[in-house]
């Protein structure tokens, strides 16, 4: 991974949320200073500005189906700073409701992942993101699938078993 590994405390939090397309409406004092961008600089941009080329796309892409379902979702995340630093985090993402029950944004609460955690997490992503450039996200789909049959788990029981 290319540039600093910036860390922060087991019991630190970083919080953020965004409106129905993905764009930032809030982030907490540890998610700007994690983040290297000013808060003016974050409000109303794509949370996208934060991924890192090294994040398989198939994650995303089980993120934003979950949610858009009304769902929650844990996942593993290495995110970039401004400076092209980058910093782990386990998240986990809600759909933000009315009182309706409509979906009116997404709510995300990030701890510090373990290292046991990151022990699986790093070599699985480096295989989805092999998969993706030589056959696409329907390889990593494949790849994490079979990985998942063979464990006899869901992709929550066993992103939360770790």
């Amino acid at each position: 991974m290319a540039g600093e590994e910036i860390n922060f405390g087991d019991n630190e939090f970083i919080v953020s949320k965004t409106d129905l397309g993905g764009r930032i409406t809030y982030g907490n004092a540890l998610f700007i200073k994690i983040s290297g961008y000013e808060e003016d600089e974050l409000i109303g941009a794509p949370h996208k500005i934060l991924r890192n080329p090294d994040m398989p796309s198939l994650i995303f892409k089980l993120l934003w189906e979950t949610i858009k379902q009304g769902e929650e979702i844990f996942a593993y995340v290495v995110n970039k700073t401004k400076q092209g630093g980058y910093y782990w985090v386990f998240a986990h993402v809600t759909p933000s409701m009315d009182s309706s029950g409509k979906i009116i944004g997404y709510h995300s609460v990030r701890r510090k992942p373990t290292q046991q955690a990151l022990a699986v997490i790093k070599p699985l992503y480096t295989q989805l993101l092999r998969d993706e450039k030589s056959g696409g996200i329907s390889a990593s789909q494949k790849y994490l699938d079979t990985l998942l049959q063979q464990k006899g788990v869901s992709y929550e029981e066993f992103i939360l078993a770790l």
